[in-house]
């Protein structure tokens, strides 16, 4: 009989950083489709009295600005508090790997924020 013990690898940052990112802009998707939504729709040719219906979206908005917020916080705590678990010659113990998730946090931050600021400035494009 075997004694030996299999443990489960160890989690990558990199997946988990990245995943915090996806559900981040996930979540300011949602929060933003009452009003980004109706707006895309219009631009693309579509319409129709349905689209109304899209602001069916506005009162989740504060849950869904809630999470979006929640997993930013999350992808900024792995990126720059965590320390790297990572064997050297592996992906995540770059420096340059780290440099680009920082890049693309900061970018897709600034995204999430322009939706989610979408309401305030919407007038400019009706």
């Amino acid at each position: 009989m075997d004694t030996q013990s299999t443990k489960p690898p160890p989690p990558d940052p990199v997946a988990a950083g990245r995943r915090s990112l996806i559900a981040g802009i996930a979540a300011a998707i949602g929060a933003s489709a009452c009003c980004v939504g109706p707006l895309v729709l219009v631009s693309l040719g579509l319409g129709g009295a349905w689209v109304g219906q899209l602001t069916a979206l506005e009162p989740y908005r504060p849950v869904f600005i809630g999470i979006t917020v929640g997993f930013l916080v999350l992808a900024f705590y792995k990126l720059y508090v965590v320390p790297r678990r990572c064997a050297p010659g592996e992906a995540c113990a770059m420096p340059s790997t780290l440099r680009n998730q920082r890049i693309i946090f900061w970018v897709v931050t600034a995204f999430v924020a322009a939706l989610l600021a979408f309401p305030w400035y919407a007038f400019l494009f009706y």
